[in-house]
């Protein structure tokens, strides 16, 4: 996930930043998994954060249906990737819902009634020291991981919705990226650099997920 802003409302001394949300049951499936947490948390220009433990075994409505086995879900994910400092930044599973001091929306795409029934999680999770963050857009990726925009299309809509200031923090857009489009096949790392590469020619610039709520 990255942070976007026009450049003149960034700090000049970051040139790049994302927030890995990290799923703790993932994280520590293997050896090669718990020193890829290690080698990110050492990375100056990332963000280790928490995307709960388990996903919800993707079964959402039952993941939910439960607010104390949501808060013991996110709180096992910060023991597992080792987050020991409040505020806890988090993104649930499955939920475009941000939960920050000054920026309360839900998700609202899953329907008025589930999102009633789900709210008492997001409140409470946020209650225990959690820091709930959405998005604004998505590079979205298929069923294989493929990427569906190109980066000429995708830096396209970041333009359309920068020209319509359709964020819900002014100014600053978050997108929101998957691993998958990462997997061998799909010149993952190669997207990435011209993406980034085409929006520092446009005049963005990446903040730290800090300067998000800050």
């Amino acid at each position: 996930m990255a942070i976007l802003s026009p450049a003149i409302f960034a700090s000049p001394a970051v040139t790049a930043a994302s927030t890995m949300f990290m799923v703790g049951m993932q994280a520590q499936a293997s050896s090669a998994n718990k020193a890829l947490v290690e080698r990110a948390k050492q990375m100056p220009l990332v963000t280790v954060a928490n995307h709960s433990y388990s996903h919800a075994h993707d079964k959402y409505r039952h993941f939910y249906s439960g607010t104390e086995s949501v808060v013991a879900d996110m709180k096992q994910a910060n023991v597992v990737l080792g987050l020991t400092k409040e505020p806890f930044r988090a993104r649930l599973p499955g939920r475009d819902v941000f939960r920050l001091p000054d920026v309360t929306k839900d998700d609202l795409s899953i329907g008025r009634v589930e999102d009633g029934r789900e709210e008492p999680d997001f409140e409470f999770t946020a209650a225990d020291g959690f820091y709930l963050y959405g998005w604004d857009h998505e590079w979205i990726h298929g069923s294989r991981g493929k990427p569906v925009q190109s980066v000429d299309l995708l830096v396209s809509e970041i333009d359309h919705l920068f020209a319509n200031a359709r964020f819900v923090q002014p100014n600053k857009l978050i997108l929101l990226m998957h691993v998958e489009m990462f997997q061998d096949g799909y010149n993952g790392e190669d997207n990435l650099t011209s993406l980034i590469q085409a929006l520092k020619q446009r005049g963005y610039a990446f903040g730290e997920i800090q300067s998000y709520d800050g």
